[in-house]
């Protein structure tokens, strides 16, 4: 069966893109740039963080703080980072700021991720 090529097309993503595999090797600055970013998803709680406002929608930091189990001002420096890169943004209401993600690619990604976990863990338990 020949391989198919795929483009990523979700709407409420990126544009389409060329499959990665029809890209040119990427250079070394490119995977210097592509390694900080997924430095900054390599946080428990950052992702912790993220799931909750993809699931929530917008979310106060004391909103957050109580779902992750942790202290404002920390959740407030983990969403600074968020911030920072574009990931997440965030709007004053009185007294509260709320955080919502930017970036509609953050679901996918999510998602992604978690399926290649649980892929991951579905077949190491296979060939046990």
């Amino acid at each position: 069966m020949p391989k198919r090529k795929t483009k990523w097309t979700d709407p409420g993503c990126c544009p389409p893109k060329p499959a990665v595999d029809e890209r040119p090797l990427i250079m070394a600055r490119q995977a210097a740039d592509l390694a900080g970013l997924f430095k900054v998803f390599s946080s428990e709680t950052r992702l912790r963080l993220l799931h909750a406002l993809v699931r929530s929608g917008e979310l106060r930091v004391t909103d957050l703080a109580e779902a992750v189990g942790m202290k404002p001002q920390a959740i407030s420096n983990q969403l600074q980072r968020l911030a920072e890169r574009g990931i997440v943004r965030r709007r004053r209401d009185g007294n509260n700021l709320l955080y919502r993600i930017a970036d509609p690619c953050v679901p996918a990604l999510l998602d992604q991720g978690l399926c290649l976990l649980e892929d991951a863990k579905a077949r190491s338990a296979a060939g046990a």
